[in-house]
């Protein structure tokens, strides 16, 4: 077995579990029937995020690139479905899906219609892609500040830490390896976001000993 090979192996692995990490919020919704303290957002931009990687990955013919994404974007979709049939805000999340349905189609329309086939079409879908996922990284650092402010951890999943941190460092290497800039640096900042996390675990950790700190996969 190859070094790409063996990336790309950990990488499938590594997203895959790292994915598999709102299992924890599936169970909690059909055990109590709700969706208490379980945000809607993550998984629908997750999922918008997924089928964009996918688009790219067929687009660049990249076999481990389309596995992840699809089993990350079917993943997603359970967690949606599963999140409608509990939540008392319907109308709410059933706008905010066909809001996203409607960016999906218009992405598609623009990359597939608007772009000539080829490497523009490959290089401005995986911009796209790119700068999607850096937001998705960053967007929990308000959250973060707050957590060291106070110094509660209850909020942040150790587990997700762990497999965002293998999984973004996974995924630099795999994109080293391929000279593809576009897979390297939006997984950079989930490293050093990841690596922030796990410090901040290991800085408050005794301060929080008693408290459920590995329930939520959405920081």
């Amino acid at each position: 077995m190859d070094l790409l090979q063996l990336l790309s192996w950990a990488c499938i692995v590594f997203t895959v579990g790292m994915f598999s990490t709102g299992l924890s919020d599936l169970k909690k919704m059909r055990a109590s029937k709700s969706t208490d303290n379980i945000q809607f957002l993550p998984f629908l931009t997750t999922c918008l995020n997924n089928l964009g990687w996918l688009y790219y990955g067929i687009l660049k013919r990249d076999q481990t690139i389309i596995l992840v994404n699809v089993i990350g974007a079917f993943l997603q979709v359970v967690y949606i479905i599963m999140y409608l049939k509990y939540t008392n805000q319907k109308r709410l999340v059933m706008s905010e899906t066909l809001a996203a349905g409607v960016v999906l189609v218009g992405g598609w329309f623009y990359f597939s219609v608007f772009l000539p086939e080829g490497e523009t079409q490959l290089s401005r879908l995986g911009l796209t892609c790119s700068v999607v996922t850096v937001s998705m990284y960053l967007s929990p650092l308000t959250d973060l500040v707050q957590i060291v402010r106070s110094g509660d951890v209850q909020c942040l999943s150790f587990p997700l830490a762990v497999a965002t941190f293998f999984t973004s460092t996974s995924w630099v290497l795999y994109g080293l390896q391929l000279n593809d800039n576009y897979i390297v640096v939006p997984n950079t900042p989930g490293i050093f976001t990841s690596l922030l996390r796990l410090y901040l675990f290991w800085k408050f950790a005794s301060v929080n000993q008693s408290s459920p700190s590995y329930k939520s996969m959405h920081i």
